[in-house]
């Protein structure tokens, strides 16, 4: 499985869990819609970032630790979002 495949995985188990998680969906549910949206840009971030610093240690492989692998981390980004936003859409 590639990192973007992985990364768009964790995405959607993070949607579904801020859906139907007990206790994680009644807090989530209660947010206002653009602090819902921040939350989900900030998880995306810190999962790209933890597979992007995985990379620089030596642990994961296919990231550069430098501004090509930073770039990669960016797209990783985006594929979380794009799978976190469809998940939310189609189980919602």
């Amino acid at each position: 499985m590639t990192l973007d495949k992985l990364t768009a995985l964790v995405g959607i188990v993070v949607s579904l869990a801020f859906s139907y998680f007990p206790g994680l969906s009644e807090w989530f549910d209660a947010l206002e819609g653009n602090i819902k949206r921040l939350l989900q840009v900030a998880v995306a971030v810190v999962v790209a970032g933890a597979v992007f610093g995985l990379g620089c240690a030596g642990i994961v492989d296919g990231f550069a630790c430098a501004w090509p692998g930073a770039l990669d981390a960016a797209w990783l980004i985006v594929a979380f979002l794009i799978a976190n936003q469809a998940a939310y859409q189609l189980t919602k």
